[in-house]
């Protein structure tokens, strides 16, 4: 009996997922183990094993196809025998199958829903994808009048940029008046303000983009957020910083945040209340110290998270930050490895950036927004000097850590900053 290959769920809040490649063809042979496709999530590019063997019958979704909801038929494996005339798609691309062949990581996520259908003048049904729907409404364009290329015809985003970029005419009663604002809708990201009349380009979102978007605008609309700014002094920090990279034997090369890294681990360790989450009725104290650290990468960011942050040494942390970052620029990382973590670092100092206040990346209660490291005037037993001041700006969610406790763990992070020694103990 044929069986459905999956768009499989790589991350507990993954939904949808674009197949990058295909690493197996039509009537290849395929043995449990062998890579048989790439899928792009919005932080990630992963390979897909099968665990089943047979003979890749049919690709249901050719390489390149993007928004593929989780569970949605992407080929049919054929067992030893069967004829290829088996391996017509199924009649209803969302349905739940009797047997999965992907093997991933993570936690199948839940399906996501049947993409709404849109009716046709002559009375049939009209499916397109979440983006396709919003992407038409925003150029006026009527969904009936147009072919989708995607699984069983539904229309995806690739249809309406090829319309677009074929001149295809607007509706005009479709389209909202230039500057019309509509009511939000909570956890949506479709823009307040309709199609501008101003000359524009059409940039559609990745799945990152999309994500990012989603996810930072529903912490700013549902977080309490307050924040917290203390000026460091790292002149110490900057001289420690000197003589371990200027050892002989030294198989590292520290940079400020990763002294900022294990700073807030240990400030974490210090504070236990301020690692923690919000959970409705309860609030989750975190046991370990895990520190995620935002990574700007093609199209966005991404957060790869030092483990155990507060049991590890300057050098370790340095070396593996550099190692997740550049697997994080390369697409790499597992999700494991950028899932989770109890606070988040963001340094824009190497932009030249003296001071910002950075959203939290829920689920967790506190972010931390490091500036440049720059020469200040500062007043020293009275008299005017000059110090290397950071600036370090916490933004906390009020319904975990209360102000007095925030203002604990900023204290924390700056005097272990300003006795750079403390993180050689």
């Amino acid at each position: 009996m044929p069986i459905q290959i999956l768009m499989p769920a790589l991350s507990p809040t993954m939904t949808e997922g674009t197949v990058a490649t295909w690493q197996k063809q039509e009537g290849d042979k395929v043995e449990p183990g062998d890579v048989i496709a790439e899928i792009e999530t919005d932080k990630a590019t992963m390979e897909v094993e099968a665990v089943d063997e047979g003979v890749l019958g049919r690709i249901l979704v050719p390489a390149g196809s993007e928004n593929v909801a989780v569970n949605t038929p992407i080929a049919i494996l054929l067992a030893e025998g069967e004829d290829a005339a088996a391996a017509e798609p199924p009649p209803t691309p969302n349905a739940a199958p009797s047997v999965g062949v992907a093997e991933v990581s993570a936690s199948p996520a839940p399906a996501a829903p049947t993409p709404a259908a849109q009716p046709r003048n002559n009375g049939e049904r009209v499916l397109a994808s979440p983006l396709a729907k919003r992407m038409a409404k925003q150029a006026g364009l009527d969904l009936a009048a147009l072919t989708g290329t995607g699984p069983h015809g539904r229309i995806i985003k690739a249809d309406i940029e090829a319309a677009l970029a074929a001149g295809a005419g607007t509706v005009p009663s479709a389209r909202p008046l230039a500057g019309a604002i509509e009511a939000p809708v909570a956890g949506d990201t479709t823009p307040a303000v309709g199609v501008p009349s101003d000359p524009h380009e059409v940039v559609p979102l990745n799945t990152m983009r999309r994500t990012i978007a989603r996810r930072l605008a529903q912490a700013k609309r549902d977080i309490p957020h307050f924040y917290l700014t203390m000026a460091v002094e790292l002149d110490s920090l900057l001289r420690l910083r000197g003589e371990l990279n200027g050892r002989r034997d030294a198989d590292y090369k520290l940079s400020v945040n990763d002294f900022v890294i294990k700073a807030c681990a240990m400030a974490l360790r210090r504070v236990p209340d301020a690692n923690a989450s919000f959970g409705g009725d309860v609030l989750y104290r975190f046991t370990n110290v895990d520190v995620a650290v935002a990574v700007a990468i093609d199209g966005g960011l991404i957060t790869p998270i030092v483990r155990g942050a507060d049991q590890k040494g300057l050098a370790l942390i340095s070396n593996e930050m550099k190692e997740l970052a550049e697997r994080a620029r390369a697409g790499k990382l597992q999700p494991e490895e950028y899932q989770g973590g109890g606070f988040t670092i963001s340094n824009l100092g190497m932009y030249g950036v003296r001071e910002f206040s950075a959203v939290i990346n829920p689920p967790q209660a506190c972010i931390l927004a490091v500036g440049a490291a720059e020469q200040r005037p500062v007043v020293k037993e009275g008299a005017l000097a000059i110090a290397t001041v950071m600036s370090a700006t916490l933004s906390v969610d009020h319904r975990v850590v209360d102000g007095a406790l925030g203002a604990e763990l900023l204290q924390q992070v700056k005097s272990i900053l300003q006795d750079p020694l403390q993180l050689l103990l």
